[in-house]
């Protein structure tokens, strides 16, 4: 059966409708957030989109392909990943999303910077993408002034130090709790909008990324829509041995597929072309047609 996701705003929204609070998108299935690292040294795709021409052709292709966001990122969080100022990130950012704005298409930025996300949403974003979780109050009260909807994702320690022996007693059930509490904190603090990304690759072991993966349908039955973003991820070379990041397009799919039948409501992709292309395919494949019921 297929699902209907809503995410509200206090601002204006490509594709969303007027609400007496504000502005709500909605969308149904599983819709896909495309990549697009203006950063040098991205795990996958470090340098490809540093330059504004070639960025913003990318993120023209991802919305004419049928992507429901664009996520604009200008610093690594791969492990390892050493931090940027502030002032270098915005300068990575900011040209993008002024070129963006006013096109139809959501625009994401992905900071862990309250300053950045501030500016970001100046020039035009309308979604805070924070992989910390907006554990930090000022990022709240970025997005609570702006309108904006967010992200929380979870992650235990932080980027240069993340996939140093992670461990958890029970990894669904501590990441859920997380995930949980956080939202509603980030909600009652005046947020209009939230998503939920578990995190996978953040903090987490294999065996880890596996169960959280399995346990979609549970973390996936609340209120707020939840993004999963597993594409090109180290977890697909301990599967399937593809030790080159940008070869793992296939990998990303089968587990970006098996989130959609498990719930999500965004998939966040390098390869946002293809993945729109596979998820319309496979929500063909399950829709009942007219006149039959499900159990024919």
């Amino acid at each position: 059966m297929t699902r209907f996701h809503t995410l509200d705003f206090r601002r204006p929204v490509p594709g969303a409708v007027r609400t007496p609070d504000g502005w709500r998108l909605s969308w149904s299935g599983t819709a896909v957030m495309g990549i697009v690292n203006v950063t040098p040294d991205s795990f996958s795709d470090g340098g490809v989109h540093a330059g504004l021409d070639a960025a913003l052709a990318s993120a023209r292709g991802m919305r004419a392909a049928g992507v429901l966001m664009v996520d604009v990122g200008g610093e690594s969080t791969r492990p390892g990943a050493e931090p940027v100022p502030a002032e270098r990130e915005l300068d990575r950012v900011l040209p993008l999303i002024r070129a963006l704005a006013g096109e139809d298409v959501v625009i994401s930025v992905d900071t862990m910077k309250p300053e950045v996300a501030a500016g970001a949403l100046r020039a035009g974003a309308h979604v805070v993408n924070d992989v910390t979780g907006l554990c930090d109050l000022e990022m709240v009260e970025v997005c609570v002034q702006a309108g904006a909807a967010a992200c929380v994702m979870h992650m235990q320690g932080e980027p240069r130090t993340m996939q140093v022996s992670p461990r958890y007693d029970d990894v669904v059930g501590e990441v859920s709790d997380f995930l949980t509490t956080r939202a509603g904190e980030v909600l009652a603090a005046g947020v209009p909008g939230v998503l939920l990304d578990p995190g996978i690759g953040f903090g987490k072991t294999l065996e880890h990324n596996l169960a959280l993966l399995r346990a979609l349908p549970r973390l996936t039955v609340g209120p707020c829509p939840v993004l999963i973003g597993a594409s090109r991820k180290r977890l697909i070379d301990f599967i399937a041995g593809v030790p080159v990041a940008a070869e793992r397009d296939p990998g990303s799919l089968a587990l970006h597929l098996h989130a959609a039948a498990s719930g999500a409501a965004l998939v966040r992709a390098h390869a946002a072309a293809a993945h729109v292309q596979a998820l319309r395919v496979q929500a063909a494949l399950d829709a009942v047609p007219q006149g039959l019921h499900s159990d024919a």
